[in-house]
């Protein structure tokens, strides 16, 4: 039975709030958590723990990425819930990650003076990156709210204009200014940002295939 419209936007809405709060803990954990210092302890057993962890996420997004499982979700939960349900999915397992990732031990390097503020000049880049193409896309179409109102998706193409006629894929070249842009790069924050961008790295040829 499909729900109604109110129903569907409500779980929507608060699958984009969910999502909107698991960008704020990340925000705060990579500012604040990863960026100390950890002295002292294993940091192998931490760093395949982390990677195995974030395994969990990446997995989830590939296996929902897929037409078929798309297309079944649509069937079990109705089209218009399909999108809501894998944003309140990801947000929960993003926000597992974010709070479950342990430190790893030692400090790769740390910049100082105006180095530091290029890093940190790299960072803001990823930034304004990543909401300028997150505006591209289309907020409602992402978080779900479009479908929920019972709307078709929005018609695809191959996008060669704009930030896409500079960089193929805007959102995860932007990750990684993020991620590796921090000139306080504790082992914590750089194991983040190899097992997170070697994800990425692996899923473009198939994401690439399946459009």
């Amino acid at each position: 039975m499909s729900p109604t419209r109110p129903a569907a936007l409500a779980f929507a809405w608060a699958g984009a709030a969910l999502f909107g709060a698991s960008l704020a803990v990340f925000a705060y954990v990579y500012l604040v958590s990863f960026g100390r210092t950890v002295q002292d302890g294993p940091a192998l057993p931490a760093a395949l723990f982390d990677a195995a962890l974030f395994s969990g996420f990446a997995l989830h997004h590939s296996v929902f990425a897929r037409h078929a499982v798309r297309a079944w979700m649509a069937r079990t939960v109705s089209a218009r819930l399909e999108r809501a349900v894998y944003v309140w999915l990801a947000s929960v397992l993003f926000l597992a990650v974010c709070l479950s990732w342990r430190a790893v031990p030692g400090l790769l390097y740390s910049l100082p003076g105006p180095a530091a503020i290029a890093g940190y000049l790299v960072q803001a880049a990823g930034l304004v990156l990543t909401l300028r193409s997150s505006a591209a896309l289309g907020l409602g179409e992402l978080a779900g709210l479009r479908a929920a109102r019972g709307h078709e998706p929005a018609e695809g193409s191959l996008q060669t204009s704009g930030l896409y006629g500079i960089v193929r894929h805007p959102l995860y070249f932007a990750w990684v200014l993020m991620v590796f842009g921090a000139p306080h790069m504790t082992m914590t924050r750089f194991v983040f940002a190899v097992v997170s961008t070697g994800y990425l790295a692996a899923a473009i040829p198939f994401e690439e295939r399946g459009l």
